[in-house]
């Protein structure tokens, strides 16, 4: 049986936690990326997933739900859930040190579009020509976004930017594969089982990359990064409040804030201006992503478990 909490529909208290979702984990994100000059990817998925752990165990503790969150009914099903949101963030992390924040964050909108896809090929799921429709206008999106750091031609080639770009293309693909493990989940799990048990995959899978150059971080570096670790618990646990309070169909569209929050922060921290391919081609992916949500609606499909359970980063 599927469950997830829900109280009485709170629309307005649903579209606060998911917009302090977007901007905790865009926080998270300027985090990573200022460790990411020192720290390698590994060890920083590492601290992201160990440090959130104290936050959401405590969370699932107050609300007496440490049962739950402990038990299991599909164990292996789990760790691919983990493999794959932990490729992602690994993969994601890696491509943002090379990347100004608000790239990072629009290429990253690639993964809603390519879930359509893998649900058709790995679940069965019917998409008919409007969702189809909308995914291609989405990748015509991503397509304007990534032209500038593909086109070799163009002599402004960046190559670090380039592989950047494609690490997080990459990480995408991993975040769209999560959440279709997800959607299996969420027939026989609990949402906070899902939660907890993903943050303690990746905090043992991030352990598996020691042998490739992890590092002893300064204090300054070390504190950015049990920053980002509590910032990403607490976005998590504001992430699947949100599905709770409202319906997925109405909060989901506000994950799209955060180009609008990795804009602002990557100007105040980074000074990074986006360039006019990327905010062009993240308003082309946006559209799309507003128009899938939509249709998903009409069809009356029910998504807001698999959505409450999975972060910007897997």
């Amino acid at each position: 049986m599927t469950r997830i909490d829900r109280p009485d529909q709170q629309p307005f208290r649903g579209i606060l936690c998911k917009i302090l979702s977007v901007v905790t984990f865009v926080a998270m994100a300027a985090c990573i990326k200022s460790a990411s000059a020192t720290v390698p990817a590994g060890e920083t998925v590492f601290f992201r997933s160990a440090f959130a752990l104290p936050i959401i165990f405590g969370w699932l503790a107050i609300r007496g739900q440490l049962s739950t969150g402990l038990r299991v009914a599909s164990p292996m099903a789990h760790m691919f859930r983990g493999f794959a949101g932990t490729s992602a963030m690994a993969l994601g992390f890696a491509g943002l040190a090379f990347l100004p924040l608000p790239e990072f964050v629009a290429i990253g909108y690639t993964a809603p579009l390519l879930v359509v896809i893998f649900a058709a090929m790995f679940l069965g799921e019917e998409v008919r020509l409007f969702r189809m429709s909308a995914v291609a206008l989405g990748f015509v999106g991503v397509a304007i976004i990534l032209a500038p750091r593909l086109t070799v031609l163009s002599g402004g080639l960046e190559m670090s930017a380039s592989f950047g770009a494609l690490l997080v293309l990459m990480s995408a693909c991993f975040a769209a594969l999560a959440q279709v493990f997800i959607r299996n989940l969420v027939r026989t799990e609990t949402t906070t089982a899902i939660v907890f048990w993903f943050t303690i995959s990746s905090t043992c899978f991030s352990l598996l990359t020691i042998p490739f150059g992890w590092v002893l971080p300064d204090p300054a570096t070390f504190a950015i990064l049990v920053l980002a670790g509590l910032l990403g618990g607490c976005g998590q646990i504001l992430l699947t409040s949100s599905y709770r309070y409202a319906e997925a169909s109405l909060v989901a569209p506000f994950e799209y804030v955060s180009m609008l929050v990795s804009i602002a922060i990557g100007y105040a921290v980074f000074g990074e201006v986006p360039s006019l391919a990327v905010l062009g081609g993240a308003v082309v992916v946006i559209m799309a992503g507003v128009l899938i949500i939509w249709r998903e609606r009409q069809l009356g499909l029910q998504r807001g478990k698999a959505r409450g359970t999975t972060t910007p980063h897997g």
